[in-house]
């Protein structure tokens, strides 16, 4: 009979976000600048002839490279260095096999 060595159980707890995850995170933080932006134009717009125009005309300027430097931030490494085995059981007996004839 031949047996498997298998790796440690991992806890899914300690385990990093999915890339989709990371990627959906990161495109609406870029929206939601973007969209900032878009508001920031509009308000330009409204505010035409005011000082507060100006403003509004840099932050829309601004705001794209912002918001890419945001977007690519991504997350935050785990502190721990990733998944931990999980340690809960120190008696590993798996299930026997059928008695010896």
């Amino acid at each position: 009979m031949v047996r498997r060595q298998t790796d440690d159980a991992v806890r899914i707890t300690s385990a990093t976000r999915s890339h989709s995850d990371d990627i959906g995170t990161r495109q609406r933080r870029y929206l939601i600048s973007m969209g900032l932006r878009t508001l920031c134009f509009v308000l330009a717009v409204v505010f035409m002839g005011h000082w507060v125009m100006w403003v509004f005309l840099v932050a829309s300027f601004v705001l794209p490279s912002i918001a890419v430097v945001i977007a690519n931030a991504g997350a935050s490494p785990d502190p721990g260095g990733g998944p931990e085995p999980f340690l809960g059981a120190t008696d590993r007996r798996g299930l026997e096999g059928p008695p010896a004839s």
